[in-house]
Parts: C-alpha cells; sequence; structure tokens
C-alpha cells in the first residue's frame, strides 16, 4: 500500500490486531520508502499507531520520557507515511516514509544505523542508491586517479558520448542473447546514467519517485 493520504492509511493495518508487548508496546522499523535504507527503531502503543494512521506522519512512544513523541516537530524532519506492514507474528511493524530533511537521526545523519566499529559510514540501501553516493563523493572531493572523475572533468560531452557507447552496446548484448554480457552491459549503461544523473545534481530518488507515481 502507498499513499499519501492520511484518511487512506485507516485500512492499512488493523490496530487491535497488532501484539503489543507486557509494557504495550511494539517495536516500528522505520526504512526510507524509495530506496529502502533503514532509518531507525522505535517504539509504538496502541495511541501512537492509531495517531500515525490519523495524520500520516509518525508517532512514537518514549519509553524515558514515556509520553508520546511527533518524529520531526521540533527539527522539522517530520516523516510521511507511505506503507504499513506487519509481520507474520503481527508483533513488529514496518513503516515506510518520506524524511523530510533526509535525516532521520537525531546525530544529524541520515540514518542511526550509521557506525561500524565506531566509524561513520553511509546507511545500506539499495545497491544504485550505494553507487550514486560513491559517484557523488567522487564529484565533490575528485583525485587524479579516478575514472569517474575523469568523466565528470569531461562533462557531458565525455558523460553523453559514453552513455551512448553503452546503450549500443547494451542493444548488441541483447542480440546476441549472452545472459552475462547483458548483465555487465546493462550495468555499465547504469553506472554510466548515474553519472549524468550527478553531473546534472539530480538525485536518483528522484528517478524512484518517477517510477512509484507511475506505478499507481
Amino acid at each position: 500500500m502507498f499513499s499519501k493520504e492520511p484518511h487512506s492509511l485507516h485500512n492499512a493495518i488493523p490496530v487491535e490486531k497488532i501484539r503489543y508487548d507486557e509494557q504495550g508496546l511494539v517495536p516500528a522499523i522505520v526504512q526510507d520508502y524509495l530506496d529502502g535504507t533503514v532509518l531507525m527503531m522505535a517504539w509504538m502503543n496502541r495511541e501512537s499507531l492509531q495517531k500515525t494512521l490519523d495524520t500520516g506522519e509518525t508517532w512514537f512512544w518514549s519509553r524515558s520520557r514515556q509520553e508520546l513523541w511527533h518524529k520531526g516537530a521540533t527539527s522539522g524532519h517530520l516523516q510521511k507515511v507511505q506503507s504499513i506492514r506487519y509481520d507474520c507474528d503481527s508483533d513488529a511493524l514496518l513503516i515506510g516514509i518520506e524524511q523530510i530533511g533526509d535525516i532521520a537521526c537525531h546525530t544529524g545523519e541520515r540514518s542511526c544505523f550509521h557506525q561500524i566499529d565506531g566509524q561513520i559510514v553511509a546507511p545500506p540501501g539499495d545497491t544504485l542508491s550505494q553507487l550514486f553516493q560513491v559517484i557523488c563523493d567522487r564529484r565533490d572531493n575528485p583525485t587524479e586517479s579516478s575514472y569517474t572523475c575523469k568523466l565528470f572533468a569531461g562533462g557531458d560531452n565525455k558523460i553523453l558520448k559514453k552513455i551512448g557507447e553503452e546503450t549500443a552496446e547494451v542493444v548488441m548484448a541483447f542480440k546476441d542473447d549472452d545472459a552475462d554480457a547483458i548483465a555487465g552491459e546493462v550495468a555499465d549503461l547504469l553506472y554510466h546514467t548515474l553519472v549524468a544523473l550527478a553531473h546534472h545534481k539530480v538525485d536518483v530518488k528522484a528517478v524512484y519517485r518517477k517510477l512509484q507515481e507511475r506505478r499507481r
């Protein structure tokens, strides 16, 4: 279920069917509805879940403060609910959201899951989104040895020429009906297309958003 209309969320999940723990809580995992990045985990009770359904924005229960909290109400980093799912045991929620401001963590990071062995790392998303992040980093922090940086240095002429070449190679791979070659050539085309997107500062999620709109 995907929708930006709060009232359409009412039928998304039966509040009373959810199995809450002895404290009346259920874990809620929040992820970006476009690229699947896990942004945070928080707790909900019946009231916060109902307010989420009523408003179309996430509400949680703070165990430390013992009160409801509206995510982003003070920071402006609201979460617009796009989908709500519950697991096979009805004791965990998965909430797909559009993150306003692209920051979910109170530390200023996109995701609360941004550490490995104490080091800050990019949160895991889908493969294209991760690759796009690397490409944008090459754009913003160029190095002489990087092929991606050489593409950026060549501007549209070099980048678009490569897209044309890769497109032709994709066509030939399909003509040859070689599954491995098809996968490789499509991967090359996707990579060079992501470079073009980054060069023109168009986020790959804008493409995902268009696909979601057309899916509806």
